[in-house]
């Protein structure tokens, strides 16, 4: 390559920064960025043939571009769009993947029943309510009394879900840090985002906990009402919160007025009070003051923390993302939803039951045979192309499982 091209060349590259590509500039600062080095300060030397080649053919596009040549200003937007700077100067930039954001296992099925349905029409779940009240006393020679049992249903269907990511054959070709490889796993992580938040919707929405399920009517709500004289409203993640939340639950009765035992719950927080959750939980003694009272002059009780055995803590990210007006001090306990009636099921479909994975097969034969691997992209456009199907459904169901508090107060 002439030495007064590639002078030329380099002094036209220099104009760089003043060229916007779309609404991002197209900048020194953004292409080198702040570990690469300068094209302007690389030596004739370093400029190996293959550089030389590709950058003749750069500069030509550029100065035509700035002539006004209307064709070399479009190839060289699309040689923008196609990233042709990465590769480029791929050999003269400190280059670096970065690692993923950390995924984590779905949480849901510690509060949530697991379903499994047959096909995408709408499934019933069916209860079956009374007949368990305490036997009515019988008199010699009378008839026993008849007791009614009455049936329920919940019902749901699951839906399809899903995304595909396509990518040119060149992309895949330039790609010398294997970054793309790790495209399917990343389909199966939105999946499992997919799932959990599904999960969290359904309890929780943009102004706090579900107020259809959660109620006084329900009375799964803490309130003086609900809960019983002195207990506040909708109280914070505390020792006594935590503690008018069981009182809450635990006096909860059947349609027979019966009690209802639940031995294990589950506490559910945003981020924000994973702290104050495990802090509860995870303590070593409660500090209980006899009689109630509190303070300097009445008798305490060192008591074990009788709630590490029977209360577990979940952390959903999920919760301040879709509750945008209490989601950092709303909770939620659910009882354990393999014993007894669950607060929601989460339906999968028979045989589909985890993210299916795809990669599409090329529409190509090669002249004289041969096998054609999927990264050889298709016959028309040289397109390589991912997908990933996951079917999910669900519904809230006993609303008697459940206890929320959206934290404030109030």
């Amino acid at each position: 390559m002439p030495s007064s091209l590639l002078d030329t060349g380099l002094n036209s590259l220099g104009q760089i920064g003043t060229y916007t590509a779309g609404t991002e500039a197209a900048g020194n600062d953004n292409i080198y960025a702040s570990e690469g080095v300068s094209v302007s300060r690389r030596t004739r030397r370093q400029a190996t043939r293959e550089y030389q080649t590709r950058l003749r053919s750069l500069v030509r596009v550029y100065q035509g571009m700035l002539e006004g040549d209307r064709r070399a200003s479009i190839q060289f937007q699309e040689a923008m769009a196609r990233t042709d700077f990465s590769y480029l100067f791929g050999d003269i930039i400190d280059r670096q993947l970065l690692g993923a954001y950390q995924t984590r296992a779905v949480q849901w099925p510690t509060y949530a029943k697991r379903g499994r349905v047959r096909d995408f029409r709408t499934v019933k779940r069916f209860t079956l309510d009374g007949g368990e009240a305490v036997l009515d006393p019988v008199k010699e020679l009378a008839p026993y009394p008849v007791r009614k049992v009455a049936d329920g249903a919940y019902s749901y269907s699951v839906g399809k879900y899903g995304d595909q990511i396509a990518v040119s054959w060149e992309t895949i070709v330039n790609d010398d840090m294997d970054a793309l490889s790790e495209l399917p796993t990343k389909l199966g992580n939105a999946a499992r985002r997919t799932e959990e938040r599904f999960a969290a919707a359904l309890f929780s929405g943009t102004s706090g906990p579900n107020s259809t399920f959660f109620s006084n009517a329900n009375r799964n709500v803490i309130n003086s009402t609900v809960t019983g004289a002195g207990a506040p409203t909708n109280p914070a993640l505390t020792i006594t919160g935590l503690q008018y939340a069981m009182q809450t639950l635990g006096q909860q009765v059947d349609t027979d007025g019966g009690p209802i035992y639940v031995e294990g719950v589950t506490l559910v927080v945003p981020p924000a009070l994973e702290v104050a959750a495990n802090n509860i939980v995870n303590a070593t003694e409660i500090l209980a003051a006899t009689g109630g009272g509190v303070g300097t002059g009445q008798d305490q009780l060192r008591v074990t923390n009788w709630m590490r055995n029977r209360v577990s803590v979940v952390v959903n990210p999920w919760l301040p993302i879709i509750n945008t007006t209490n989601g950092n001090t709303a909770w939620y306990l659910f009882a354990d939803p393999s014993v007894g009636r669950p607060a929601m099921e989460i339906g999968f479909l028979i045989g589909h039951e985890t993210p299916e994975l795809w990669v599409k097969s090329p529409n190509a034969q090669r002249i004289g045979g041969g096998m054609v691997s999927p990264e050889d992209g298709d016959f028309d456009h040289d397109a390589v192309q991912y997908r990933v199907r996951h079917v999910i459904g669900g519904t809230l169901m006993d609303p008697k499982s459940s206890i929320a508090s959206n934290g404030t107060g109030s």
